[in-house]
């Protein structure tokens, strides 16, 4: 899409893709954390998308071929996941299948940092954190890279799984992630960030309450993967359309939320009957 897009088209973008999700629904492949699989699976759904919880080994020469879109979670990170997370990837690489790369808390752990630095080899279509996230896994990407000059950091930069950074702080480090991974780069945040490495794009929708509820940022990686899946071609402009969907959703929600638990529940509604209208007229895309 041009860069000169404007909030109107981006707004007919994204019904476009919503509307082509609830159409195909696309299967999509979660090997996500235990905090994440219902909300995950329940904003899959409310989209319109086939969610698959499926991380078992065994399964996934007979299954992942079978998915429209593979998402890559690793918050509940464990050693007996991480190769079925590696070989589910593996094969989508293989086939050409889109994949979602959700590094949480990156730099919480050299066990986590490896493990992300390892599936980023595999070629992510699309890579979806915070600004903390995606700080550490630029830095650990660029650190690799030969004839770098990059100087190592610490690890322990994030609080748990949330971010100390604004999404405006990783713009640089979301550009150079993109660059060296050939990966487009989410980041979340008062402004979600999206990059191919050049062009840089902001989408400002949604509410800071959806901070409050766990797993929004898993959810709207998953999100990300059913746009992707549909639009393989586009995986900018589907990044894109994904977080102002489901910020638009989030606005919605808040309108009838008392509090977090409320929200989570009007959120998921907002997005099952989120409709043309709504979206042309609450999206807020620009070009950074």
């Amino acid at each position: 899409m041009d860069p000169n897009t404007t909030e109107t088209e981006w707004g007919s973008k994204a019904w476009r893709l919503l509307s082509e999700v609830r159409s195909q629904s696309p299967l999509i492949q979660c090997i996500t954390n235990f905090v994440s699989m219902d909300i995950v699976a329940n904003t899959l759904l409310s989209a319109g998308a086939s969610p698959a919880m499926l991380h078992a080994a065994e399964e996934l020469p007979d299954f992942t071929p079978r998915a429209a879109a593979l998402v890559v979670n690793v918050g509940t990170l464990s050693p007996s996941w991480l190769p079925a997370m590696k070989a589910a990837a593996r094969l989508c690489m293989t086939l050409a299948t889109p994949w979602v790369l959700d590094p949480v808390a990156a730099s919480a752990s050299a066990f986590r940092l490896d493990a992300c630095r390892e599936l980023l080899k595999l070629r992510p279509t699309v890579v979806r954190g915070n600004a903390s996230e995606i700080i550490a896994l630029s830095q650990a990407s660029a650190a690799a890279q030969p004839h770098t000059n990059a100087a190592s950091k610490s690890l322990h930069i994030v609080k748990g799984v949330d971010s100390v950074h604004k999404s405006m702080d990783a713009v640089e480090a979301a550009k150079l992630l993109a660059r060296t991974s050939g990966a487009i780069v989410a980041v979340s945040g008062a402004t979600d960030i999206v990059t191919d490495g050049n062009r840089v794009v902001g989408a400002h929708n949604g509410v800071a309450m959806m901070q409050k509820i766990t797993a929004t940022g898993c959810s709207v990686t998953a999100l990300i993967a059913a746009f992707v899946a549909v639009d393989k071609s586009h995986a900018l402009d589907a990044a894109v359309s994904a977080l102002a969907v489901f910020g638009v959703a989030g606005e919605l929600g808040m309108k009838m939320a008392k509090g977090p638990a409320s929200l989570r529940m009007h959120l998921i509604d907002e997005l099952y009957g989120l409709d043309e209208s709504a979206l042309n007229s609450h999206v807020n895309v620009t070009s950074l």
